[in-house]
């Protein structure tokens, strides 16, 4: 029997400790990569993910595959930028095309005031890295984050919504 396709809807804080386990399930590989058990998304608790998740200020969204949560991803906005956050998919289904349809939809899913989209992943996830250059984000900057990891920094303007006229 096939799994159905997936869909995405908006997470809501009941959906948080599904949320938690998904997101430690998919930063784990990330930890053993970088030899570093203490990323910052491992550090977030299941009141952390409430909390981000009932902001309605922090588009947040998920996908499911029948009842299951097998991927999830959070805009955090500040003004004309949105950071795209924690964009996770399940080990089991990682490869399936979930985080790019996860990124377009948060893109989408951006208030009208966003014009720069941003993101930063670890420089040596190159899985991760060859997934955000295909949607369009190209490299600005490094820097470590807080557990001292070497991150990569990418952005790209936001798309014109289709049917409307390019700002400017």
């Amino acid at each position: 029997m096939t799994n159905p396709a997936p869909h995405i809807a908006a997470l809501h804080p009941a959906h948080a400790g599904e949320l938690l386990t998904l997101q430690r399930a998919a930063f784990l590989p990330e930890a053993q990569r970088y030899r570093e058990p203490f990323l910052p998304p491992l550090l977030d608790t299941l009141e952390d993910l409430q909390t981000a998740i009932a902001n309605p200020a922090i588009p947040a969204l998920g996908a499911w595959q029948a009842h299951r949560l097998v991927g999830a991803v959070r805009g955090l906005v500040e003004g004309p930028r949105m950071e795209l956050a924690r964009l996770v998919v399940a080990p089991d289904c990682q490869g399936q095309g979930l985080g790019g349809a996860l990124l377009n939809a948060l893109e989408k899913a951006a208030p009208p005031q966003v014009t720069t989209l941003w993101l930063a992943t670890g420089t040596d996830s190159t899985e991760a890295l060859t997934l955000y250059k295909r949607h369009g984000y190209t490299q600005v900057s490094e820097h470590p984050d807080t557990a001292g990891v070497l991150l990569t920094i990418l952005e790209k303007p936001r798309p014109a919504p289709t049917g409307s006229p390019a700002p400017g």
